[in-house]
């Protein structure tokens, strides 16, 4: 699977996913690309999954006819030790991406 990770997230949750082919937001240049902009560059580059702490995400976006699958993380802030507990569901929500679809994964 190809993935993306939000500019929000930590950029040592790349080498917790190595089965995947892993970046982040401002390894691809798009650093403070607006949500909607963000959404049209990640699926024109084919990717499977977009990672992010972006909750408003799936209220503020027209997500009908997407094409990657969004794994959007709830947790109390974006530190590596925070969501570090979460990689064992964050994995699993990759290996059953489909596109369009959305996984929301708590603490």
């Amino acid at each position: 699977m190809r993935v993306i990770l939000d500019e929000c997230l930590p950029r040592r949750l790349l080498r917790d996913l190595p089965e995947h082919v892993v970046t982040t937001v401002p390894r691809q240049g798009w650093a403070g690309v607006t949500n909607g902009a963000l959404l049209e560059r990640v699926q024109s580059d084919e990717f499977d999954v977009f990672v992010t702490m972006d909750s408003n995400i799936v209220h503020q976006q027209n997500l009908a006819g997407l094409k990657t699958c969004l794994v959007v993380l709830h947790a109390v802030n974006s530190r590596y030790e925070t969501l570090q507990p979460l990689l064992p569901q964050i994995q699993d929500a990759i290996s059953n991406a489909t596109p369009g679809s959305v996984f929301h994964i708590k603490d």
